[in-house]
């Protein structure tokens, strides 16, 4: 499926048209589990630092490749204010991924990240791995962070 561009690079690939093979090779190649379902491909990240395993749920939405992150942890009710403070501190340093407080109305309060990338994008492989790898980085300091400095 791979191709070249006419300067031999690896040629970029609609996101859209092919987001599922790309996520699929991308935790292939960095030995994560993967669940993969009709509309979304689960994966399970293991954060030794923090004692957790973080799921990231690639679907799409809006025209966009979104990467859902959670640890699936339920959040109690006096811990959603400092969890609201943990989400802004990190979304006011790093942006990326976006951390919020899901499901306040719920049962079951939990912390989540979201990536999103639009289907238009174009982008090879490597560059793909590449926007994963960084992605995947910043999760394991942001539920790292939220465990050990917020007790979360």
């Amino acid at each position: 499926m791979a191709g070249h561009e006419a300067f031999g690079g690896p040629a970029a690939l609609e996101v859209g048209a092919h987001w599922h093979w790309m996520v699929e090779n991308w935790a292939t190649r960095n030995n994560i589990r993967a669940t993969t379902g009709t509309s979304s491909i689960s994966l399970e990240i293991d954060l030794p630092k923090a004692d957790r395993v973080v799921t990231i749920r690639f679907t799409t939405a809006s025209g966009l490749l979104v990467a859902f992150i959670t640890d699936g942890r339920s959040l109690q009710r006096d811990q959603l204010a400092l969890a609201a403070a943990a989400a802004n501190a990190w979304n006011t340093e790093q942006l990326i991924p976006m951390l919020s407080v899901w499901d306040v109305r719920g049962p079951h309060p939990f912390l989540a990240g979201v990536c999103v990338l639009p289907l238009a994008s174009q982008m090879s492989q490597p560059i793909f791995d590449d926007l994963a790898d960084h992605w995947l980085a910043q999760v394991r300091q942001m539920f790292t962070r939220c465990h050990q400095v917020f007790k979360l």
